[in-house]
Protein backbone atom coordinates (compact mmCIF):
# COMPACT_ATOMS: atom_id res chain seq x y z
CA UNK A 1 0.00 0.00 0.00
CA UNK A 2 1.28 3.46 -0.87
CA UNK A 3 1.40 6.31 1.63
CA UNK A 4 2.24 10.01 1.47
CA UNK A 5 6.00 10.55 0.96
CA UNK A 6 6.69 7.18 -0.76
CA UNK A 7 8.94 7.34 -3.78
CA UNK A 8 7.29 5.69 -6.81
CA UNK A 9 7.93 4.91 -10.44
CA UNK A 10 5.24 4.76 -13.12
CA UNK A 11 4.97 1.47 -14.98
CA UNK A 12 5.43 1.67 -18.77
CA UNK A 13 6.60 5.32 -18.54
CA UNK A 14 9.86 6.96 -17.53
CA UNK A 15 8.30 8.99 -14.68
CA UNK A 16 9.45 8.96 -11.06
CA UNK A 17 7.99 10.95 -8.22
CA UNK A 18 6.78 11.27 -4.64
CA UNK A 19 3.27 10.42 -3.42
CA UNK A 20 1.32 13.55 -2.45
CA UNK A 21 -2.02 11.92 -1.63
CA UNK A 22 -3.95 8.64 -2.00
CA UNK A 23 -7.73 8.55 -2.56
CA UNK A 24 -9.30 5.11 -3.16
CA UNK A 25 -7.34 3.68 -6.14
CA UNK A 26 -6.05 7.05 -7.38
CA UNK A 27 -2.66 8.37 -6.34
CA UNK A 28 -1.52 11.98 -6.83
CA UNK A 29 2.25 12.22 -7.30
CA UNK A 30 4.70 15.07 -7.73
CA UNK A 31 7.20 14.16 -10.43
CA UNK A 32 10.92 14.86 -10.17
CA UNK A 33 10.30 17.73 -12.62
CA UNK A 34 7.76 19.35 -10.24
CA UNK A 35 4.52 18.38 -12.06
CA UNK A 36 1.56 16.80 -10.23
CA UNK A 37 -0.04 13.83 -11.96
CA UNK A 38 -2.73 11.30 -11.03
CA UNK A 39 -2.31 7.55 -11.59
CA UNK A 40 -4.08 4.39 -10.48
CA UNK A 41 -2.37 2.32 -7.76
CA UNK A 42 -1.78 -0.58 -10.15
CA UNK A 43 0.19 1.74 -12.47
CA UNK A 44 2.80 2.57 -9.80
CA UNK A 45 5.69 0.73 -8.20
CA UNK A 46 7.19 1.74 -4.88
CA UNK A 47 10.92 2.48 -5.12
CA UNK A 48 13.13 1.36 -2.24
CA UNK A 49 15.42 4.02 -0.86
CA UNK A 50 19.03 3.20 -1.71
CA UNK A 51 20.16 4.02 1.85
CA UNK A 52 17.75 1.32 3.11
CA UNK A 53 19.36 -1.08 0.69
CA UNK A 54 22.84 -0.24 1.95
CA UNK A 55 21.69 -0.71 5.56
CA UNK A 56 20.31 -4.14 4.78
CA UNK A 57 23.55 -5.10 3.00
CA UNK A 58 25.59 -3.97 6.01
CA UNK A 59 23.50 -6.19 8.30
CA UNK A 60 24.58 -9.33 6.41
CA UNK A 61 27.18 -11.18 8.44
CA UNK A 62 29.95 -12.09 6.01
CA UNK A 63 31.41 -14.66 8.40
CA UNK A 64 28.14 -16.64 8.40
CA UNK A 65 27.91 -16.54 4.61
CA UNK A 66 31.48 -17.80 4.11
CA UNK A 67 30.94 -20.47 6.77
CA UNK A 68 27.82 -21.68 4.91
CA UNK A 69 29.80 -21.90 1.68
CA UNK A 70 32.71 -23.85 3.18
CA UNK A 71 30.72 -26.36 5.27
CA UNK A 72 29.42 -29.26 3.21
CA UNK A 73 25.68 -29.57 3.40
CA UNK A 74 24.32 -32.92 4.57
CA UNK A 75 22.92 -35.06 1.79
CA UNK A 76 19.18 -35.22 1.65
CA UNK A 77 18.93 -38.61 -0.02
CA UNK A 78 19.45 -42.09 1.27
CA UNK A 79 21.92 -44.09 -0.75
CA UNK A 80 20.94 -47.68 -1.31
CA UNK A 81 23.56 -50.08 -0.11
CA UNK A 82 24.08 -52.83 -2.61
CA UNK A 83 25.12 -56.27 -1.55
CA UNK A 84 28.47 -57.35 -2.98
CA UNK A 85 26.77 -60.51 -4.19
CA UNK A 86 24.28 -58.51 -6.24
CA UNK A 87 25.11 -59.01 -9.87
CA UNK A 88 23.47 -57.09 -12.67
CA UNK A 89 20.60 -59.14 -14.05
CA UNK A 90 20.74 -59.54 -17.84
CA UNK A 91 17.75 -57.91 -19.54
CA UNK A 92 16.62 -58.89 -23.01
CA UNK A 93 14.25 -56.61 -24.89
CA UNK A 94 12.06 -58.67 -27.21
CA UNK A 95 10.47 -55.69 -28.99
CA UNK A 96 10.86 -56.30 -32.71
CA UNK A 97 12.45 -52.86 -33.21
CA UNK A 98 15.33 -54.01 -30.98
CA UNK A 99 15.82 -57.29 -32.84
CA UNK A 100 15.85 -56.26 -36.51
CA UNK A 101 16.78 -52.98 -38.19
CA UNK A 102 13.66 -53.02 -40.38
CA UNK A 103 10.51 -55.11 -39.93
CA UNK A 104 9.00 -54.26 -43.32
CA UNK A 105 7.87 -57.36 -45.16
CA UNK A 106 7.55 -59.41 -41.96
CA UNK A 107 4.17 -60.88 -41.09
CA UNK A 108 2.94 -60.97 -37.49
CA UNK A 109 3.73 -64.70 -37.48
CA UNK A 110 7.33 -64.00 -38.58
CA UNK A 111 7.74 -61.34 -35.91
CA UNK A 112 6.37 -63.56 -33.13
CA UNK A 113 8.52 -66.50 -34.28
CA UNK A 114 11.67 -64.35 -34.26
CA UNK A 115 10.83 -63.03 -30.78
CA UNK A 116 10.21 -66.50 -29.30
CA UNK A 117 13.33 -67.95 -30.97
CA UNK A 118 15.38 -65.10 -29.53
CA UNK A 119 13.93 -65.75 -26.06
CA UNK A 120 14.68 -69.48 -26.43
CA UNK A 121 18.32 -68.77 -27.36
CA UNK A 122 18.74 -66.51 -24.32
CA UNK A 123 17.17 -69.09 -21.97
CA UNK A 124 19.43 -71.87 -23.23
CA UNK A 125 22.47 -69.60 -22.99
CA UNK A 126 21.56 -68.76 -19.37
CA UNK A 127 21.13 -72.46 -18.53
CA UNK A 128 24.48 -73.39 -20.13
CA UNK A 129 26.33 -70.56 -18.38
CA UNK A 130 24.60 -71.05 -15.03
CA UNK A 131 23.08 -67.56 -14.96
CA UNK A 132 20.52 -67.70 -12.14
CA UNK A 133 18.17 -64.93 -13.25
CA UNK A 134 17.26 -63.09 -16.47
CA UNK A 135 14.56 -60.61 -17.43
CA UNK A 136 12.62 -60.51 -20.69
CA UNK A 137 11.06 -57.18 -21.62
CA UNK A 138 8.05 -57.91 -23.79
CA UNK A 139 5.88 -54.83 -23.33
CA UNK A 140 2.18 -54.76 -22.52
CA UNK A 141 0.47 -54.63 -25.92
CA UNK A 142 -2.23 -57.24 -26.48
CA UNK A 143 -0.37 -59.85 -24.43
CA UNK A 144 0.34 -62.27 -27.28
CA UNK A 145 4.12 -62.22 -26.84
CA UNK A 146 3.74 -62.59 -23.06
CA UNK A 147 1.46 -65.61 -23.57
CA UNK A 148 3.97 -67.19 -25.99
CA UNK A 149 6.80 -66.50 -23.57
CA UNK A 150 4.84 -68.07 -20.69
CA UNK A 151 4.16 -71.14 -22.84
CA UNK A 152 7.85 -71.40 -23.81
CA UNK A 153 9.06 -71.04 -20.22
CA UNK A 154 6.54 -73.61 -18.99
CA UNK A 155 8.16 -76.26 -21.20
CA UNK A 156 11.47 -76.07 -19.31
CA UNK A 157 12.17 -78.03 -16.14
CA UNK A 158 13.98 -76.13 -13.41
CA UNK A 159 12.69 -72.72 -14.50
CA UNK A 160 10.39 -70.49 -12.50
CA UNK A 161 9.05 -67.20 -13.84
CA UNK A 162 6.89 -64.32 -12.70
CA UNK A 163 6.08 -60.72 -13.58
CA UNK A 164 9.18 -58.58 -13.10
CA UNK A 165 9.49 -55.68 -10.66
CA UNK A 166 6.52 -53.42 -11.32
CA UNK A 167 8.33 -50.25 -10.21
CA UNK A 168 11.13 -50.83 -12.69
CA UNK A 169 9.34 -52.43 -15.66
CA UNK A 170 5.62 -51.87 -15.17
CA UNK A 171 3.55 -54.77 -16.48
CA UNK A 172 5.75 -55.34 -19.53
CA UNK A 173 8.44 -57.74 -18.29
CA UNK A 174 8.91 -61.29 -17.02
CA UNK A 175 11.56 -62.40 -14.54
CA UNK A 176 13.00 -65.88 -15.11
CA UNK A 177 14.73 -67.87 -12.34
CA UNK A 178 16.88 -70.80 -13.38
CA UNK A 179 17.34 -73.42 -10.64
CA UNK A 180 20.87 -74.76 -10.83
CA UNK A 181 21.36 -78.53 -10.83
CA UNK A 182 24.43 -80.08 -9.19
CA UNK A 183 25.95 -81.55 -12.34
Amino acid sequence: MLTKGDKVSVLDEAINGTVVSVKNNEVLIETEDGFTMTFFVNELVKIQDSSDLMNSIKRINLEEVTKEKTEPKPRSFVKEKKDKRDVAVPEFDLHIEKLVPNKRGMSNYDILTLQTETAKRHIEFAIRNRIPKIVFIHGVGEGILKAELDFLLGRYDGIDFQDANYQKYGLGATEVYIRQSNK
